[in-house]
């Protein structure tokens, strides 16, 4: 078994020892090891909270701990102790994902144990809680596990029951947790409790199809402009056209839960990111009413070079989104504390080419954000580079005929290779001019590149890691295309 005392005792050993080369400078990560799925993302105490699926010994996915960083503005991000080992008979082999809530002034964090067995068929996960009253230390309480396989509607696999997301609604504390059922498939389970411990089965809240993946994950659910908003991932969605290319997916569902009966009506269905690293997100709503997520940046299935280049570490989450709703529509927009930390302002406005190429030689960008905006009403195609050099390039590109709106990391630097049936370097999405124009604020990390598109109503979130230094920018327009204007700055955190 795992301890605490022993993860964050190497980790303090440790984490000088990781190669920094890709390392981001303002999105959240581990000092050591590897991370995936964001959990209990919480505002407590007048900070925001952000725990994390970590194995603190290996660059490589392991038994899962929860490691925890905190902030006051969602950008500058401080490490403290690992919250959870694997370390009871009912978490042994990992404190899987899961999701934390304020009750009585004490932090409550509700998460998967996972106990693995001699055969597949032997696998069990249950659901736990842990409580805080300082936000850092927790003690996992006595009446673990909360929920078991006993508690299981019929259909439902107690080998695959993961990730609880709880909310409060009127007395009552409110638990999805998604399953696979026995018959293929996956589903959102819901239950109910007074005191976050006594917990009773509701409903089968969104039942799935064979052709909707299955496994769901990571469920999450809010009210947002009037909608309720259900997001979760899924794992194996079959590919649509030009959506769900990656082996893993998140899913942005608009409609209306019925609490009363447990039910989630749901009116529409949409991929929420259209890059190729972005899974397992988690909303909160802080002090100022706003609605924020952050997600995992990266892809199971993939190669990740930080960790075959043995530089120690694996993993980043996605710059936190404020998240709003227009015609049943999920939109993204970064969080504005962002913008605090912007330095060295460089702009152009009114630049008109036809059919030609036009290299900023002036601006360098490498851990930044840009802003541009393209006239495109007698244009056929652009294409700008970022994080380029001589030989290395990233694409963002748009075909005015067709109004798809790409981003192409072939030529970005190492190759990332995954599990499809077919080698994917690049994502696009329909994405219509407004008023003739398109609309990009792009933000450029290390070893990242995040596009919100038209004000946010698209994003395309990916990692990149060039092999030297990548700074450059370039415009190739065919036809004319208007700059209206480009602005960039410095990120300094």
């Amino acid at each position: 078994m795992y301890t605490l005392k022993q993860a964050n005792t190497y980790i303090e050993e440790n984490r000088e020892r990781v190669i920094a080369d890709y390392r981001n400078d303002y999105h959240a990560m581990a000092p050591i090891g590897w991370i995936n799925d964001p959990n209990g993302f919480i505002y407590y105490k007048g900070e925001y909270h952000l725990f994390y699926q970590y194995y603190p010994y290996k660059a490589v996915w392991g038994p899962m701990h929860w490691g925890h960083s905190k902030s006051k503005d969602l950008v500058n991000w401080e490490t403290v102790p690992v919250a959870l080992a694997p370390d009871q008979s009912y978490d042994k082999d990992g404190c899987f994902s899961g999701t934390a809530i304020e009750k009585d002034g004490k932090l409550y964090l509700m998460y998967t144990g996972h106990i693995e067995g001699e055969t597949e068929e032997d696998i069990r996960q249950v659901q736990c809680i842990a409580v805080s009253s300082d936000g850092i230390n927790f003690e996992k309480v006595e009446q673990n596990p909360v929920i078991t396989e006993a508690d299981l509607p019929e259909n439902a696999k107690p080998q695959d029951f993961r990730d609880p997301k709880v909310v409060k609604k009127g007395d009552f504390y409110y638990s999805l947790i998604a399953s696979k059922k026995e018959d293929g498939g996956g589903q959102i389970l819901l239950y109910k409790s007074k005191d976050l411990l006594d917990w009773e089965f509701v409903s089968v809240m969104l039942n799935g199809e064979i052709d909707e993946g299955p496994m769901w994950e990571c469920p999450d659910i809010f009210e947002l402009d009037g909608k309720d908003v259900l997001l979760f991932s899924v794992e194996g969605l079959p590919k649509k056209e030009n959506n769900f290319l990656n082996t893993h997916s998140v899913l942005a569902i608009v409609g209306e839960m019925d609490w009363e009966k447990g039910i989630f009506h749901k009116e529409t269905v949409e991929e929420l990111d259209y890059g190729l690293d972005f899974y397992a997100p988690q909303t909160i709503e802080d002090d100022k009413n706003r609605r924020i997520m952050i997600s995992w940046m990266q892809m199971w299935g993939r190669n990740i070079p930080t960790e075959t280049e043995q530089h120690g570490w694996a993993g980043s989450m996605t710059l936190p989104r404020e998240l709003f709703t227009q015609n049943n529509h999920v939109y993204q927009r970064p969080v504005a504390e962002i913008k605090n930390y912007y330095t060295n302002k460089q702009s152009y406005k009114t630049i008109k080419l036809s059919d030609e190429t036009k290299a900023f030689e002036e601006l360098s960008a490498e851990v930044s954000a840009i802003e541009l905006v393209l006239d495109v009403k007698a244009g056929k195609r652009f294409d700008l580079e970022v994080r380029s050099n001589q030989v290395e390039k990233t694409l963002v590109s748009y075909d005015c005929e067709t109004s798809f709106l790409e981003l192409n990391r072939i030529d970005s630097g190492i190759e990332l290779v995954g599990n499809e049936e077919e080698h994917v370097y690049k994502r696009s999405v329909y994405c219509e001019p407004e008023n003739n124009k398109i609309e990009l604020e792009i933000f450029l990390d290390r070893a990242s590149i995040e596009v919100f598109a038209n004000h946010g109503k698209y994003t395309l979130t990916s990692t990149i890691y060039p092999t030297q230094k990548a700074d450059h920018i370039k415009i190739i327009a065919e036809g004319e295309i208007e700059v209206d204007r480009l602005d960039k700055w410095d990120i300094e955190v």
